[in-house]
């Protein structure tokens, strides 16, 4: 096998979440038993990612590096092509192909839409009126990382019937969870779904299992539905499966509007700013 596949994790402080990642790489690996696969980390790993590459490039004379990441943000944007141009001068003879990360195209909002029909039937099917979503994101200095989760809200909105499809994050910018709580009870919901836009477990996901415990308890009238991170979904899986086998192919912004995916054979001729 000349090709091998480096599955690129955050890295977490919690063991739990990078176990997770590993467990995942076998699932992917047993499903591509013909594919050479290595794990690395950015950060918080016991393999970092300039051993990584060295691993991968020693299994073949091709490594594709697949960032497992949702947010395309300063990790994405400047450390992983940093180490890949090191990898490359200590291995003149290995070609090197950076794919996208997971990211948040039409596969992620597919797999939001099935999180939050789950969530609203064990909510028994409310009101879709009275029912508001919260999608929550990570949070990142980055105004185009936070923009993917803003988004994804917006397409959700388009796709469902509810009157309030907001976004919060977990830390490092604005709006905090509390706060859009806070907005959608004023504003009348009396029901709220809450669904994490996180891969894996982690420190921030233990956070926000204590956040909405002690907002059920702050807003007992209130009836809450909190939703689990993505782990090993199957459409995890496609996405990582879409990105080895497109390479550095990078999906175009419009890619879930519903005017290219309902024009399958057209070109793409309409303007998002001005439609009728």
């Amino acid at each position: 096998m000349n090709q091998t596949v480096l599955l690129v994790g955050h890295g977490s402080r919690q063991n739990d979440g990078n176990e997770e990642i590993l467990r995942f790489a076998e699932t992917w690996r047993a499903r591509h038993e013909d594919t050479n696969v290595e794990v690395c980390f950015i950060e918080h790993g016991k393999v970092l990612m300039s051993e990584g590459l060295d691993k991968a490039a020693a299994r073949g004379k091709q490594v594709i590096v697949v960032p497992l990441i949702l947010n395309a943000a300063g990790h994405v944007k400047m450390d992983i092509p940093q180490a890949v141009d090191a990898a490359r001068t200590r291995h003149p003879g290995i070609k090197f192909v950076s794919t996208p990360p997971i990211g948040m195209g039409r596969e992620i909002h597919a797999l939001l839409r099935q999180r939050i029909d789950q969530l609203l039937k064990e909510l028994a099917a409310p009101d879709p009126r009275t029912t508001g979503l919260i999608l929550l994101g990570r949070g990142s200095s980055d105004a185009g990382a936070n923009g993917e989760i803003t988004k994804m809200a917006r397409w959700v909105f388009e796709d469902m019937q509810h009157d309030l499809v907001d976004i919060a994050f977990t830390g490092i910018t604005l709006p905090r969870l509390e706060t859009v709580v806070q907005r959608q009870v004023k504003l009348g919901m009396t029901q709220i779904v809450i669904q994490p836009i996180y891969l894996f477990t982690g420190v921030l996901i233990e956070r926000i299992e204590k956040q909405v415990e002690r907002l059920r308890q702050t807003y007992p009238h209130i009836a809450f539905a909190l939703g689990g991170y993505f782990g090993f979904d199957e459409g995890v899986h496609k996405v990582v499966d879409a990105r080895v086998l497109g390479h550095a192919e990078s999906a175009l912004d419009c890619d879930g509007c519903k005017y290219r995916l309902a024009a399958t054979h057209d070109h793409h001729h309409h303007d998002h700013a001005h439609t009728s």
